[in-house]
């Protein structure tokens, strides 16, 4: 039964609370028989056992109701490998996550992302949006058909369907409100939608990304795009001519995982290769973005020695491919960090300095306890650290906490080149650790 989405589900007349009714009325009848074979009892006697018979049963399927409202949601599980089993799922935080409302999508049709969007038509009412794809095989990638479904959250308990718009040019991964209207990555293509009354209306679209659409942020009259082979393309709408333009991109291929924006110039971005890189726009880059006068051709912004390229502000080889990243401060009132995970589990952060004298401090030790620290398996920290590009203006935090596991005549040795005590290096690692977490 799970192989089939919650419409076919009805469609065949299927109900979880359906057996267990008529279960109950079947008892009922059969008590009801036995008190007609009774005989030897007065008319009285069967009319209350009746009334009793009756009241317990309407009980019963009262308390049968409650049972069934009461069951939690499972999702449905595919029954074969090569196919699909999805669903969106409501949930309560502040009650453990219970589950609220649960719909099933079609057969073999998955849900890749989903989105917060509040469209200006609707007066900014907070609608979910989710991208589904059906039939999608990874090897080799294909799909049969995408969709975009839109949801209103009915009294925060409840999901209500309120259309879906079939799409083109590939599957759908990413979604994200982008200025009262929805901004969709589809294989390809990035298409800016909006709300109508029976589906989704297109206003604009970019043709021509290199690979596919794999994550997504807006801000402002910007649209971040992370690429699937082809790293992170800044996008910014040129209102008056209601069009997408491609304002920079970056010069080396990353198969993005994840990414984070910093700020408005400078986004954080993880991919399957285990490689965590801050990426900035130089400094002017956007301004030949738009054309004011309208004078320049269409093809020029096309080429590609024109589109300028993001800088590399930072590098590092975390060892493990990052799922997900965010800024976030894990202690009130302290400094945001850059919080991440790892398909492993792990949870990492990157905490930015604030003056050069730590700046300073951090890398002199780092270079001492690399010389010092002891290596089981022979390899140099900063060669693993650069394993696919070089480190670069990275700190490597494991290696300076290593710094409380070396011999005291060692620990010694380094604060006196660092011009400090041990019980100073020993609070100065503490310090910067306590600011974090």
């Amino acid at each position: 039964v799970n192989d089939y989405g919650l419409e076919d589900k009805k469609a065949m007349g299927f109900d979880l609370g359906s057996k267990k009714k008529e279960s109950k009325k079947k008892e009922s009848k059969d008590d009801d028989g036995d008190m007609d074979m009774d005989m030897e009892d007065s008319d009285n006697e069967e009319e209350e056992k009746k009334k009793d018979g009756d009241d317990d049963g309407e009980e019963d399927e009262e308390e049968d109701e409650d049972i069934t409202r009461n069951i939690p949601i499972r999702g449905p599980m595919p029954a074969e490998s090569g196919r699909w089993g999805s669903c969106v799922r409501l949930v309560d935080p502040s009650n453990s996550c219970t589950t609220l409302d649960c719909i099933e999508m079609n057969r073999n049709e998955a849900a890749f992302c989903c989105a917060s969007v509040r469209f200006h038509s609707r007066g900014g009412e907070s609608l979910l949006a989710v991208g589904t794809v059906t039939g999608m095989t990874m090897h080799p990638l294909s799909h049969r058909e995408s969709h975009v479904a839109l949801y209103r959250v009915v009294n925060g308990e409840r999901l209500q369907l309120l259309h879906r718009t079939q799409v083109d040019d590939g599957p759908v991964l990413s979604l994200v409100h982008f200025q009262g209207r929805l901004l969709v990555g589809i294989g390809k293509t990035l298409r800016l939608y909006e709300m109508g009354k029976r589906q989704l209306l297109k206003k604009c679209e970019l043709r021509g990304l290199p690979t596919m659409v794999k994550t997504l942020q807006a801000a402002g009259d910007r649209a971040y795009v992370g690429d699937m082979m082809q790293s992170v393309q800044f996008i910014r709408y040129d209102s008056t001519a209601n069009r997408l333009v491609l304002v920079a991109r970056d010069r080396s291929p990353r198969p993005v995982t994840c990414q984070e924006l910093l700020d408005i110039n400078t986004i954080a971005v993880g991919d399957k290769f285990g490689n965590v890189s801050i990426l900035r726009l130089p400094k002017g880059a956007d301004v030949g973005a738009i054309d004011v006068t309208g004078t320049r051709a269409l093809w020029d912004s096309s080429r590609e020695d024109a589109t300028p390229k993001l800088e590399t502000l930072c590098t590092y080889h975390v060892g493990e491919v990052v799922t997900s990243m965010t800024r976030a401060s894990l202690v009130a009132g302290g400094s945001e960090s850059l919080i991440y995970v790892t398909v492993t589990g792990r949870i990492g952060a990157f905490v930015p300095f604030t003056s050069r004298e730590d700046v300073e401090f951090y890398t002199a030790l780092e270079g001492h306890v690399r010389a010092e620290a002891p290596r089981p398996t022979g390899r140099d920290p900063r060669a693993y650290r650069s394993y696919y590009a070089p480190a670069k203006h990275v700190i490597d935090g494991e290696l300076c906490d290593a710094y409380g596991k070396l011999p005291y005549d060692v620990k010694q040795r380094i604060a006196e080149q660092l011009d400090r005590s041990v019980g100073e290096v020993m609070k100065k690692l503490e310090d910067t650790r306590n600011a974090l977490l």
